[in-house]
């Protein structure tokens, strides 16, 4: 099935059901009003010849720009999420990795816009999703939508047609861009709907970004009709507030924000009977979190493993899985057993399938898989080798098939909830004229799960503040990959031929921890 027939299955059941909404009850737009004016968003880039294209939606959380997410969907074109938390220069570079032509964007995002004019010459039309729109950066949507005289054409129904091109690297420069086929969306949101069935219409609470997870779960869950409440930031008051008055059943979040909202001094305040299903991805959570959040919320926490190239419920750890686990179980440190139509195993090096307890590369089968990188065919043989794709984590399995992630085998760290390559932010670093050389790594943190860390040997007789580092890479690459401290050393440890040992700087940080992620 397509993306749009699904959400034309949730509109069917109640079409004057409240389909996204923003957290003050302002903004709604019914399930009809939706296919609506996606209809007339469809028309539009039929207009101006942009169906068979991929197109960015570029705003923050907004009831409107998930509108114009349906309309490229039933224009049959290929949605790329842009995050608007990002550097202006590492979504220009998104950008044309994925060739896009078309750009949605939210009006507080002009200033940005204009400098993507520059430097994107793929971009052909730039919306502007908010009345009314400024000269020079972008026609309204009126306009855009006015220009079409005929009804687009329905898209082509085929399991191998791509829908979404997906940035793999959360907020990175490096980011390869992963395709969701129609087969992929179609896996995805009947392993959601398996794994956390409803009693009554779910109200979906989009808290993190709706380019990420939040935005995935929230296209997951039209096909039952489900209302989407659109908070514009993952708040933690703002959070409970909305539970509470909008009787929220579901919602996604990574565990950087769990964390947040248990540090809450009013977090145990409100009522949280309606809840169902909080689900926790992008990245594992710490367990005596895990089991803090289920006294808090009740019986609702659950978990699930997932990456751009194998989205959300490749594995799934329910509520009732950690409440059946046996004494002294790890079950908590667990990322789930793998969703009904997935494969995944645990690898070795030379392309063995490993037994329980034994460790390895964490690799996946089925329709979750994506259909490889956007024009980039080295990328995808890389990873999918032996004829199974590989993660780039490391994990072992337990007798009972649940999955257990202790590294990961790149020197990737995941903080709150997007990864961050090292070398990218040493390179930054070693442009400094004061250093020598550096190592980035991940270190253990309460809040972010891993916190990034620079270790740092100076030139001789050279200074650099901590700050002056921070602010650096801050300029360079934005907050997310800025250390949250930096130490300075007289030298760094390096194998015989002079390679800095990261590995033996990052040990005595994770000493006596059970596993290598937070």
């Amino acid at each position: 099935m397509r993306l749009i027939d699904f959400f034309r299955r949730g509109m069917s059941s109640a079409p004057g059901r409240t389909a996204f909404v923003d957290a003050d009850g302002n903004g709604a737009y019914t399930y009809a009003e939706v296919d609506g004016l996606a209809g007339r968003i469809a028309a539009g880039l039929n207009a101006a010849e942009c169906t068979d294209t991929n197109i960015a939606v570029y705003s923050p959380n907004d009831p409107k720009a998930f509108c114009a997410m349906i309309g490229i969907f039933r224009a049959g074109a290929r949605w790329v999420p842009i995050n608007m938390r990002n550097p202006v220069h590492i979504n220009a570079a998104f950008l044309r990795t994925t060739k896009c032509s078309v750009l949605f964007f939210h009006p507080s995002l002009n200033e940005q816009v204009k400098e993507l004019r520059e430097t994107v010459p793929t971009l052909a039309h730039f919306v502007c999703i908010g009345e009314p729109a400024e000269a020079g950066v972008g026609v309204s949507l009126d306009d855009f939508m006015g220009k079409a005289s005929e009804v687009a054409p329905e898209p082509q129904d085929d399991p191998l047609r791509v829908e979404t091109v997906f940035p793999t690297g959360g907020t990175t420069g490096l980011s390869k861009a992963a395709k969701w086929t129609q087969r992929t969306w179609e896996s995805a949101i009947k392993a959601f709907w398996t794994c956390l069935p409803t009693d009554r219409p779910a109200v979906h609470l989009v808290a993190a970004p709706m380019t990420h997870g939040a935005g995935v779960v929230g296209l997951m869950m039209m096909a039952e009709g489900a209302t989407n409440v659109v908070l514009p930031s993952a708040n933690a008051l703002g959070i409970f507030e909305a539970i509470q008055r909008h009787k929220v059943t579901h919602f996604y979040i990574p565990p950087t924000v769990l964390y947040s909202m248990l540090a809450h001094p009013r977090v145990r305040e409100f009522d949280y009977s309606s809840l169902r299903a909080i689900v926790l991805a992008a990245a594992p959570v710490a367990p005596a979190k895990f089991k803090e959040a289920m006294d808090v919320f009740g019986p609702v926490m659950c978990q699930s493993f997932g990456q751009a190239e194998a989205p959300m419920f490749l594995t799934f750890l329910s509520t009732r899985d950690l409440v059946n686990a046996p004494e002294g179980s790890d079950r908590w440190s667990s990322c789930g057993r793998a969703t009904l139509g997935q494969r995944v195993e645990i690898m070795s090096e030379d392309g063995k399938i490993l037994g329980p307890g034994q460790r390895g590369e964490i690799v996946a089968r089925g329709d979750l898989v994506f259909s490889g990188y956007f024009q980039n065919p080295e990328a995808t043989e890389e990873v999918s080798k032996f004829g199974w794709h590989h993660t780039g984590d490391v994990g072992y399995k337990d007798d009972s098939g649940f999955v257990y992630i202790v590294d990961r085998k790149k020197d990737m760290i995941v903080t709150g909830g997007f990864n961050v390559f090292s070398a990218e932010v040493e390179h930054v670093i070693a442009g400094h004229p004061a250093v020598e050389d550096c190592a980035v790594i991940g270190v253990p943190d309460d809040k972010w799960g891993e916190a990034v860390k620079a270790v740092i040997q100076l030139k001789p007789s050279a200074q650099a503040s901590e700050d002056e580092i921070i602010q650096l890479v801050k300029s360079k690459l934005g907050s997310v990959h800025a250390p949250k401290s930096v130490d300075f050393v007289a030298s760094l440890p390096r194998s015989p031929n002079g390679k800095v040992l990261k590995r033996d700087i990052r040990d005595k940080f994770w000493e006596g921890a059970q596993r290598r992620v937070g």
